[in-house]
């Protein structure tokens, strides 16, 4: 039984494209990323560690 992978570190690669945010609580950092481009470092002075999907790119292509 697989999971799908809800959350990214910095640097790994972009599974779709769409706004993401950082798990840190505060929702103000946000990231527009690229399928297939890496996640970006999160922002200085953040506490967070990942990368969430918060609205996809194309929300009908978009599973889960």
């Amino acid at each position: 039984m697989s999971e799908e992978k809800t959350s990214w570190h910095p640097g790994e690669i972009v599974p779709a494209s769409g706004i993401y945010e950082c798990d840190c609580g505060g929702e103000h950092h946000w990231s527009t990323d690229v399928k297939s481009h890496r996640f970006p470092p999160l922002p200085s002075g953040c506490s967070g560690e990942f990368w969430t999907l918060q609205k996809p790119a194309h929300p009908e292509d978009h599973v889960g």
